[in-house]
């Protein structure tokens, strides 16, 4: 005769084995719990400069650095104070400093705060400077600082070659017409995502490119320059 006791040991043990391959057929065991987990997301790729490129931040609490590097915010709309009513609450501002504050301090609020901020203007083109010139150049251009110019003109005229050669940039965009200025262009900040295109009469080809370009020539006969994820542009010199 059969041992019942036996008999159920068996059932128990067989039961559990086919737990146990059920488990991992159907992907819930530990090893395939872990296979599906999707592969983790990488950084994503940078696009072009300024930009991140934008412009290098400073690092956190390097003396005499600024910590931030957000663009400053231009004049704020609505009633400014008269130029003559712009005092600060000790001490006098100077010459070059009231002439930054005309027509910039909205009422009711401190000129010292207006200034701060053109001078954390100066204090950003003065990193990027140091860091790279034509990253200062390009951010300009590409008006990521758009508080430059009068910051330049009032507080840091040493920067003012920096504003100038701006001027004379080709920021990413189609440009046709007067914004055309034949001539010898470098990249600000190369990225391989950059593309380029120049065309002449009845949008027929003159050079295109794409990738890390360094250097491109617009000659006197083009009618379009398109740039897309190249940043900015710097002249180097006229066309011959």
């Amino acid at each position: 005769m059969r041992n019942p006791f036996l008999a159920g040991a068996v059932v128990v043990m067989t039961a559990a084995a086919l737990a146990a391959c059920g488990s991992s057929a159907d992907g819930n065991g530990p090893e395939a719990a872990g296979a599906q987990r999707p592969a983790a997301s990488g950084p994503a790729a940078p696009g072009p400069s300024r930009p991140s490129t934008a412009p290098a931040t400073p690092p956190a609490g390097e003396p005499g650095e600024p910590t931030a590097a957000g663009p400053s915010a231009p004049a704020a709309p609505g009633p400014k104070t008269p130029s003559d009513a712009i005092t600060p609450a000790t001490g006098t501002f100077t010459k070059k400093q009231k002439e930054y504050l005309e027509d910039r301090v909205p009422e009711g609020m401190d000129p010292a705060a207006v200034l701060q901020t053109g001078q954390e203007t100066c204090d950003r083109l003065r990193y990027l400077v140091k860091a790279d010139r034509d990253t200062a150049v390009g951010a300009i251009a590409a008006n990521e600082i758009p508080d430059a110019a009068d910051a330049v003109a009032g507080l840091c005229p040493q920067h003012q070659d920096l504003v100038d050669e701006a001027a004379y940039a080709y920021t990413d965009g189609t440009h046709t017409g007067k914004a055309l200025r034949p001539g010898v262009y470098r990249s600000a900040s190369p990225t391989a995502g950059c593309s380029w295109r120049i065309a002449g009469a009845g949008d027929k080809e003159l050079a295109s490119g794409a990738g890390e370009s360094r250097t491109i020539t617009v000659p006197k006969s083009a009618r379009t320059f398109t740039s897309t994820g190249c940043y900015a542009w710097l002249a180097e010199g006229a066309e011959g």
